[in-house]
């Protein structure tokens, strides 16, 4: 059932819009609190979803509180009789169908908008129309609470977490969306991968491969169905492109311009999507990939991957006294730009002098701001010798992992002529089978390398 084209509706958005509109005021209190405001639920285009989302807001109504996923199965479940079969049925299976979608939570903040955009300039527009009427029996004070009472519904009235409204928000089963890091072994030790709202960090000298490393980690999510967004700003966005044209196809990069009816042929079959936007370095802030960003949701593109390559080369908004405090606000922004888009974020860092050639590289190298190791929540080195280099083998070093165990060490294959690098398994050389620092050494030398960054005297 559609409506009319007269009336003010959510028609040129698509059903899939309205699906997962309907879903987010079941799953968001805060939200759900907004909507009900300003939304008509005719402007639905679709009776089961009318019906759905106004039996949220009866029990709204009702009891005060957000129903759960649980509460809603049982008002499906005995409180849509007086609808006929096929409607119940169309409720049950769309119901069944959100649920089951993990996909539904990735453009959650643009339905979000668009909806509260649309839905707040109706009201505006239905106050202004009974404003004109007022207006000829000069009812000025009428006008200005009406027009008052528009412009703040809907308004944003997030105070935080209800400890009393969101009481069943907290006994729902809590999932990790992740995102494959296409290492079996980096996967088991984090929950699955990067998670969003995360920020994962590679640190590595220079010519160990930290792009390399960067561009198997969004090809390996673009392979599994997700849409990535990398960020160069040293290298060219064609030179970015070419190594994921190899790391996707296994053709080698030498090779690469010889084979582009195969690599198109592989490209074709792929789900996922990939944007590459290159900046020249020290050009870029944080706000400019913000905007950036916001322009492609603008067009209907999604991020489910971040990757910044890398961070050390973006400038700062606004100047800081020592390098370290500016690079220490750009990874916050990096972490903060995650948050704000539901998205796995990954980026890189260089370590210092002491991290050439070294077998295994700690936490210790890390180049300039150490607060970066505070603030990202999976960090892990890469280790190159010129040894290793001539037999396309080195090391990974879980230095700090928010989700699973750190302090370990694997070996890795890592070919560059086709940007091939795997992890084989825990590192056994017995003459440093073991980082430079144990973990209780590790966490010492954080804080007391923290507090002297704190006290600046380093």
């Amino acid at each position: 059932m559609t409506l009319k084209t007269d009336t003010p509706s959510f028609s040129k958005y698509g059903k899939s819009f309205q699906e997962k509109l309907a879903f987010l005021i079941l799953d968001d209190r805060v939200f759900a609190d907004r909507m009900v405001e300003v939304l008509d639920v005719e402007f639905l285009e679709f009776k089961h979803l009318q019906v759905f989302v106004q039996k949220i807001f009866n029990y709204k109504t009702k009891y005060g509180s957000q129903p759960s996923t649980e509460i809603m199965k049982t008002i499906i479940r005995s409180q849509i009789e007086d609808e006929n079969e096929t409607l119940q049925k169309q409720i049950r299976e769309y119901f069944a169908h959100v649920l089951s979608d993990i996909t539904i939570l990735r453009s959650a903040e643009f339905v979000k908008d668009t909806a509260l955009e649309f839905c707040r300039k109706q009201k505006l527009r239905e106050a202004m129309i009974k404003s004109s009427t007022l207006l000829q029996k000069c009812s000025f004070d009428e006008i200005s609470v009406l027009i008052n009472d528009a412009l703040k519904a809907g308004a944003n009235a997030d105070f935080g977490y209800d400890y009393i409204k969101d009481f069943e928000k907290r006994f729902e089963l809590s999932t990790r969306e992740t995102i494959t890091t296409g290492w079996e072994k980096v996967d088991q030790i984090t929950g699955g991968g990067g998670g969003r709202k995360e920020l994962g960090v590679v640190i590595a000298p220079t010519g160990v491969g930290k792009s390399m490393v960067l561009v198997h980690l969004g090809a390996t999510a673009v392979k599994a169905g997700m849409t990535v967004v990398h960020y160069t700003l040293e290298l060219g966005d064609t030179v970015i492109a070419g190594r994921y044209d190899s790391c996707i196809t296994g053709i080698r990069l030498n090779e690469v311009k010889d084979r582009k009816v195969d690599i198109k042929k592989t490209l074709d079959g792929l789900d996922g999507s990939l944007i590459i936007k290159e900046y020249p370095t020290k050009t870029a802030t944080t706000n400019t990939i913000r905007a950036h960003l916001e322009k492609l949701k603008q067009q209907g593109t999604i991020p489910d991957m971040i990757i910044v390559d890398y961070a050390d080369l973006l400038r700062t908004i606004s100047a800081r006294k020592e390098k370290r405090e500016e690079l220490e606000t750009i990874y916050e922004d990096l972490r903060a730009i995650m948050q704000e888009n539901n998205c796995v974020g990954w980026t890189a860092s260089q370590t210092n002098r002491t991290g050439l050639n070294q077998e295994i590289i700690t936490m210790q190298a890390i180049s300039e701001a150490f607060n970066k190791c505070f603030i990202a929540d999976f960090i892990f080195s890469v280790s190159r010798t010129s040894e290793d280099k001539q037999t396309n083998g080195g090391r990974i070093y879980i230095a700090k992992n928010r989700n699973g165990a750190d302090g370990l060490v694997f070996s890795i294959f890592m070919d560059p002529a086709n940007v091939d690098i795997k992890v084989l398994g825990k590192y056994e050389n017995d003459a440093a089978s073991s980082p430079a620092l144990s973990n209780e050494e590790q966490v010492k030398f954080m804080l007391d390398k923290y507090k002297k960054l704190i006290k600046g005297t380093n």
